[in-house]
């Protein structure tokens, strides 16, 4: 008697658990709940989801991809409160829409970019000159310690200035995890910086990102003048 083998079943990485833990975490106020519903639920799909729209969909192609693959993985745990099951849609759904869209964002800008980029090939040898680095790596090196260097103290004086409540707590977030950012139990927060600020804080996203921006322009002016030299 030959037995019938069985139809393999597909197995389901984003389940009605994983949208149960989403809906949770978002209901939750709990710190240590939420960022355990993030690492035993949420994360886990949604490195699996990413990874596998990548690869369905031929995003493979795209330069940096494993970079890229990181940077959506942060984004989605941005917009983790964006999602509302009372509009219908499955958590599902909603995030892999969302993580086509960012990625097809990615292909238009790549493509824009080799556009309007030369091949260093097609230059003559004089131009071609002009874009060779033959920098010492020992020069490197010390010029990016003394980046950091500079950078730091640049973030410290930051606070004797007038900063708002939020500001100086989401300051106080960036200088917490630069100092663990060599720490090898601290890549989970390097995979979702936005995700930790807003644990440390216990602000929103919006506010996060408001007050980041804000920290931002800080960093843009002290980075024109390192490039310039005059730090």
């Amino acid at each position: 008697m030959v037995r019938k083998r069985r139809k393999r079943t597909k197995r389901q990485y984003f389940t009605q658990v994983h949208e149960n833990a989403i809906i949770k975490y978002n209901n939750s106020t709990d710190i240590r709940e939420r960022s355990r519903l993030y690492v035993e639920y949420i994360q886990p799909a949604f490195n699996e989801m990413v990874d596998k729209i990548v690869f369905t969909y031929k995003f493979t192609n795209l330069p940096n991809i494993e970079v890229l693959r990181d940077e959506c993985k942060i984004y989605l745990t941005t917009i983790l409160e964006k999602y509302n099951p009372d509009k219908g849609s499955k958590a599902f759904s909603y995030f892999s829409v969302i993580t086509k869209n960012w990625f097809i964002h990615k292909v238009k800008k790549t493509n824009q970019q080799n556009k309007r980029e030369v091949n260093i090939e097609d230059l003559s040898v004089d131009n071609q000159l002009k874009y060779v680095s033959t920098r010492n790596r020992y020069s490197d090196l010390r010029q990016e310690r003394e980046f950091w260097e500079f950078l730091w103290k640049e973030i410290e004086s930051w606070e004797s200035m007038k900063l708002k409540a939020n500001e100086q707590k989401v300051l106080q977030a960036v200088k917490i995890l630069l100092n663990d950012v060599d720490n090898s139990d601290l890549i989970f927060n390097k995979k979702a910086i936005y995700l930790y600020i807003r644990e440390i804080t216990g602000l929103n996203t919006k506010q996060v990102v408001n007050n980041l921006n804000k920290l931002r322009k800080r960093y843009r002016i002290f980075k024109d003048k390192w490039e310039s030299g005059e730090i």
